[in-house]
């Protein structure tokens, strides 16, 4: 029995040793291991790049001179780039990893502008589907919702919809249904509570008002479409209101 136990015991310290003796191997690979060079994964929003594989690349070249081949994997900074890329506008997320033959990959989603907020006097912004309001790409341009008015211009150089927390359903449902995409061309924002839609086709300017019970505005206005100005005509009223509740005020 004693020799029994003495060889198992014997048994699991051979096996000690040899992890150890492995770990210690892979450590030693691993800190002999050397960056190789830089790939960038960057996914695309709706098929567009609203920033290059270029500009990424120029940044960190330019922020991290360091990362030359043959620089130890250890002191490749992770963390620093990371950080640094974040800050540009477009970009919602990075992560990096360095693979086995000491390829440093770049991974990057890009922010999704979901409406462009137009200024007359000024650039132009998006505001992105988080919420947040960043700079317009000099390379690529968006399809999307315009917001145009003194609220809305407001909100742009606040950075964000924060003040505003109602616009982004409204904005979402507009974008996200077919019918109203195609319809509505602008949401004008003078104030919060007055808020006024353009049309693709009719003259009038809808007064929608403030962007809350939005749905049921939209029904409302539905209804006008469908049973009213196909009797009356495209172009018979002037005014056109849905601000009041359960209310539709032609003039």
């Amino acid at each position: 029995m004693k020799k029994a136990k003495l060889k198992k015991a014997l048994g699991l310290v051979t096996i000690c040793l040899v992890l150890v003796g492995f770990i210690g191997f892979v450590e030693k690979q691993s800190q002999l291991k050397t960056y190789q060079g830089l790939e960038i994964d960057l996914k695309a929003v709706s098929g567009v790049y609203f920033v290059e594989e270029k500009e990424i690349e120029s940044i960190v070249q330019s922020a991290f001179p360091e990362l030359k081949s043959g620089l130890p994997i250890s002191e490749v900074p992770l963390t620093a780039l990371e950080d640094r890329l974040a800050g540009h506008p477009f970009i919602k997320s990075v992560q990096t990893s360095i693979g086995q033959k000491g390829i440093l990959k770049v991974t990057i989603n890009q922010h999704e502008p979901i409406a462009r907020i137009a200024r007359p006097m000024a650039a132009d912004g998006y505001i992105t589907t988080e919420g947040l309001i960043i700079p317009t790409s000099p390379s690529y341009t968006s399809r999307v919702l315009i917001l145009e008015g003194a609220y809305a211009e407001l909100l742009m150089d606040q950075g964000s919809v924060d003040a505003m927390p109602e616009l982004m359903p409204l904005i979402e449902f507009v974008t996200k249904d077919e019918f109203w995409g195609a319809q509505v061309s602008e949401l004008e924002i003078n104030k919060r509570d007055d808020i006024r839609l353009h049309q693709q086709v009719g003259k009038q300017i809808i007064e929608f008002g403030d962007a809350h019970d939005f749905e049921s505005k939209f029904r409302r206005i539905d209804v006008l479409y469908k049973e009213i100005l196909p009797r009356k005509g495209w172009n018979a009223y002037e005014r056109i209101s849905v601000k009041f509740k359960n209310q539709i005020v032609c003039e």
